[in-house]
């Protein structure tokens, strides 16, 4: 069983995109239309913008987006997924790669999103925390007693797990998480509280969009964010897709439901190599790749 994952926030780097752009017509074709959709020339700011610029939301997500999805519609008839994953934005890279949603609805919406999170962003000062090295159940515990919101938001691995939620709640779990055995608690540099119910005003916004567009029978199953389980429901998809924003990221609970689904290969499609590190750390023996299109 195939499997190809996507990349999230944070995979972006200066310059991403232009090989692509280069090598293929239908990626100079597909790059032109994310360039009408979203009314700029994001391309440019890709190709040639500063890591600074491209660490801004309203251009993170949908760079990682447009990379991903134009690189996997470059690997045409050899893109054979029998499951697709994606790692919080890059659950709607999945969707156009399953053929769930159209590329120009998948930006429209990512779009959205963005604009969305970065105005819940702006409303408490916020932020998010890497813990490594203790136990999940340790990490709910404690955050679970901390006055104000802070709370687990993204399950990366066995041994790593992110937390989000106001700014004072999350240095007081930091430290309280460090005093328990974490080897490391690190405050992230990131827009606000992802993954959080301080997100719920981009929820309330995104709700919309989401409801408005159409979503297609996939050619495969992907698995959620929110459950980690295999859905082809569109109606299903759609709510799991807007529940996203304030749930955690379970990509823990993903790697372990492919892998017991009878998971024989992962490729991650977009920038970076993070996801197939964090399938090793729970099958040493899985093949991993990158998509490459030659």
């Amino acid at each position: 069983m195939r499997a190809y994952v996507f990349p999230g926030q944070g995979a972006q780097f200066s310059g991403m995109g232009k090989e692509l752009f280069d090598s293929s017509a239908n990626a100079k074709q597909l790059f032109h239309r994310a360039n009408e959709v979203l009314g700029f020339d994001i391309a440019a700011v890709m190709f040639e913008g500063s890591e600074e610029a491209l660490k801004q939301t309203n251009v993170t997500q949908p760079a990682i987006f447009i990379h991903s999805t134009i690189l996997a519609a470059c690997l045409a008839d050899s893109f054979k997924p029998d499951m697709v994953a994606g790692h919080s934005l890059g659950e709607f890279s999945a969707l156009v790669a399953n053929k769930t949603l159209s590329f120009e609805d998948g930006l429209r919406l990512v779009s959205a999103r963005a604009a969305a999170m970065q105005k819940a962003c702006e409303l408490i000062p916020s932020t998010m925390a890497a813990i490594l090295g203790l136990e999940d159940q340790v990490v709910e515990e404690i955050c679970s007693h901390i006055d104000g919101v802070v709370v687990p938001a993204n399950y990366n691995c066995p041994g790593q797990l992110v937390i989000s939620g106001e700014l004072k709640a999350v240095e007081e779990a930091c430290a309280k998480l460090t005093a328990a055995g974490a080897k490391r608690a690190l405050i992230l540099q990131v827009g606000g509280a992802f993954h959080s119910p301080l997100m719920e005003p981009a929820r309330a916004e995104l709700a919309s969009a989401i409801e408005s567009t159409q979503f297609n029978a996939p050619i495969c199953p992907i698995y959620q964010n929110v459950n980690a389980l295999p859905v082809t429901d569109p109606t299903l998809i759609k709510a799991n897709l807007l529940a996203q924003l304030t749930a955690p990221v379970k990509w823990t609970q993903i790697m372990m439901a492919m892998n017991d689904h009878g998971l024989s290969e992962v490729i991650e499609v977009g920038p970076g190599k993070v996801l197939q590190g964090l399938f090793k750390k729970i099958n040493r023996e899985l093949p991993v790749s990158s998509a490459s299109i030659g």
